[in-house]
């Protein structure tokens, strides 16, 4: 069947796209589009054009089939160029999303309706790439420079209302779009009016110094990224040339920047996510999770029980006293208060969402739950006792979850009426707001409660990931190895800041000792408390952390004082006392202090969590390094636009990793610094994680 087809009613002709299920600007439907257009200009009987598409959707982007391919004829340029050409006036019926070369198409046409519930934007920035049909010397003609490179460099959508107060749609409708487009190709015929093209709109510069602010703000918000900075130059370059020389300069720009290895690592981290949460082998799910239970109403638990609140899931709140429950339904509802004043919610949304929530202390009333997570203290003891109170009352099919991030979750299991019923979810702190869920398969977790989760996930609007049972799981095992390096490095000759500024640098968000004073040193030594056991020699005379919290009570942000001081704003400065403490205990300990260059501390760092992402691979923890990369990009800050740890391994090449890793092991220890076998049986190979 072709996928663009065209109908006249009256003297209004319907080119109509149906490619499924996103109507993608594949080469066919270019193909279909010129010959549409063509028999168009050349009908007597059509006086104007509406330009629509079957289904949900407008053109939601470009094929991903054709992503890294060499392009086919027609571009998407030559296509919009012919239609913007059309002597006959073109109107665009905007349903669904209207996303990159979809958005770009619309503003070719001279005219747009869009239904109330339509989207449109620019999205190609986070594929690392620029918008490569004229996108944006049209939009800026419409709604001008700011805002166009608002949408350009952000890569957020915006709805059908404010793209009409901006001027971007003319029309907003509650009716069919199509329908609508109809109407308003009819009465443009009776009007007189004829083809508006967006190419003859006049082009106002910006204020003077506009293009140099808005570079200084991207190099901070979007640090490392190279697209968003491309879109100012393709901005800039559409006041300097012609509209023709412009929209050639930005599709010179494209064809850089789809070539480049920024947008091959953000290609590569779309489709790992889309990998990484659809794991083989499960069952549809039979039921939808309708009401949820949470034990526990700390800071991770409140954060779960929003998760599920915003979803539209009802939750079923369980604390041990009085005080602690109104203390964390008290949070709530601050939480709520808080998005309402800075216009993230409406109060009737806020009230909605506080509805849905039930607090007790009786675990009797989780008995019309689902689901029901427990969400208390990292101690076995605590959390076996807390998952036997849940399924002494809960229904026999109700499954029990567990957001331990340690723990093993088949220990936990032992002892229940239905294991099968078992599974972990490991929300990331704060849990209403992180994107990453790690779902954990226990060894008799039922295949039925595990796909339940996983649709679970995606309805909470995560990024879940299905992993199996290990210590730390897959993210927090890498980073607990990490960690390891980041204090050895100390012993040995670094500092806090030079260590964060290596890591910061190369995309993380922050480095290693920021992160532990944002969640809280008593955290940190907590989880090092229960894990004493199990560490090396070494690792347990590793006292800094020891020496900081229970000697001299810094707990991080929230004490004023961690590894680094904090103002009241927790404007975080360099601390003195901290240097002369790590230098006294590596005295103390026998090291002799050196000077650490800033390309080992970010190979230490680096490769140690690559070696261990190659054991969990192994030993099937994680089945594909997508699932990896997918985790560490959107738990753990691994810059986007590297594609995460395994991905990054490959560029970097195995071999080399392999290298260091020998020389970390004589340097060292093998304790800690021996490879992988598949990372080892890889390198040999001249191959790759992704490459046999």
């Amino acid at each position: 069947m072709p996928v663009v087809t065209s109908s006249l009613s009256g003297a209004v002709r319907t080119v109509l796209i149906d490619n499924p299920p996103v109507n993608a600007t594949s080469v066919d439907v270019r193909r279909g589009l010129c010959a549409a257009f063509e028999e168009a200009a050349a009908d007597p009987r059509t006086r104007a054009v509406v330009l629509a598409c079957a289904g949900a959707t407008f053109v939601a982007g470009a094929d991903i089939r054709e992503f890294g391919k060499p392009p086919q004829d027609p571009h998407l340029s030559e296509v919009i160029a012919l239609v913007e050409a059309c002597g006959k006036p073109v109107v665009a019926a905007i349903q669904g999303t209207a996303l990159g070369g979809g958005l770009e198409l619309a503003l070719g046409c001279h005219y747009r309706v869009a239904g109330e519930g339509a989207r449109m934007g620019l999205p190609e920035s986070t594929l690392g790439v620029v918008p490569g049909a004229g996108g944006i010397p049209r939009l800026a003609r419409l709604v001008g420079v700011p805002k166009a490179l608002e949408l350009a460099t952000s890569g957020k959508p915006v709805t059908a209302c404010a793209a009409r107060e901006m001027g971007l749609v003319d029309a907003v409708t509650t009716d069919d779009p199509r329908a609508a487009a109809q109407r308003y190709a009819e009465d443009l015929l009776q009007r007189g009016a004829g083809p508006r093209r967006t190419r003859d709109l006049p082009l106002a510069p910006p204020p003077a110094g506009y293009f140099d602010d808005i570079r200084a703000r991207l190099a901070v918000s979007h640090r490392g990224q190279e697209a968003p900075l491309v879109c100012v130059d393709i901005a800039e370059q559409s006041l300097l040339r012609d509209f023709d020389g412009s929209v050639a300069y930005g599709r010179e720009r494209f064809r850089e920047r789809v070539a480049s290895p920024q947008a091959a690592a953000l290609r590569h981290a779309f489709f790992a996510e889309r990998a990484a949460t659809r794991p083989a082998g499960l069952p549809e799910p039979d039921a939808p999770v309708r009401r949820a239970g949470v034990v526990g109403g700390g800071t991770m638990g409140t954060g779960i029980a929003m998760c599920f609140l915003n979803a539209g899931i009802p939750v079923t709140l369980v604390e041990q006293n009085e005080q602690a429950l109104a203390a964390c339904l008290r949070n709530i509802g601050k939480t709520y208060e808080s998005d309402v004043a800075k216009g993230r919610l409406d109060d009737a949304a806020r009230q909605r969402r506080l509805d849905g929530l039930r607090g007790t202390m009786a675990f009797e009333d989780l008995r019309d739950c689902d689901l029901v997570i427990e969400a208390v203290f990292e101690d076995m003891a605590v959390k076996r006792q807390v998952f036997a109170s849940i399924e002494a009352h809960a229904r026999p099919d109700a499954i029990i979850a567990s957001n331990t991030s340690y723990l093993n979750l088949d220990a936990l299991a032992e002892g229940m009426l239905h294991p099968e019923n078992v599974v972990g979810m490991h929300f990331f702190s704060p849990a209403h707001i992180m994107k990453l869920l790690e779902n954990v398969r226990g060894a008799r977790s039922s295949p039925q409660a595990l796909a339940r989760i996983q649709a679970l996930g995606k309805r909470l609007g995560k990024v879940a990931v299905m992993v199996g049972v290990s210590e730390g799981f897959v993210g927090n095992r890498m980073l607990s190895r990490r960690a390891r390096e980041c204090y050895f490095l100390l012993e040995e000759g670094a500092l806090p800041e030079q260590v964060d500024r290596v890591l910061h640098d190369f995309g993380f968000p922050m480095g290693q000792f920021q992160l532990n004073d944002l969640a809280g040193l008593d955290v940190a030594w907590r989880a090092r408390q229960g894990r004493l056991d199990r560490l090396s020699e070494r690792e347990r005379a590793c006292g800094i952390l020891d020496e900081l919290v229970a000697r001299r009570k810094r707990l991080g942000q929230k004490s004023g004082a961690g590894f680094y001081r904090y103002d009241a704003q927790r404007k975080r400065t360099v601390d003195p006392e901290v240097s002369a403490l790590i230098e006294q205990d590596a005295l103390r300990r026998g090291f002799l202090r050196r000077t650490i260059g800033d390309e080992e501390i970010l190979e230490r760092c680096l490769y140690v969590m690559i070696n261990e992402g190659a054991r969990i691979l192994e030993e099937g923890v994680a089945t594909r390094p997508e699932e990896i990369d997918a985790i560490w990009m959107n738990g753990y800050g691994f810059p986007r636009y590297r594609g995460g740890p395994m991905y990054y391994a490959d560029r970097i090449g195995l071999p080399r990793i392999l290298a260091r890793i020998h020389a970390y092991a004589e340097q060292v220890g093998a304790q800690y610094w021996t490879p992988a076998p598949l990372l080892a049986e890889l390198a040999r190979k001249g191959a790759g994680f992704y490459s046999s």
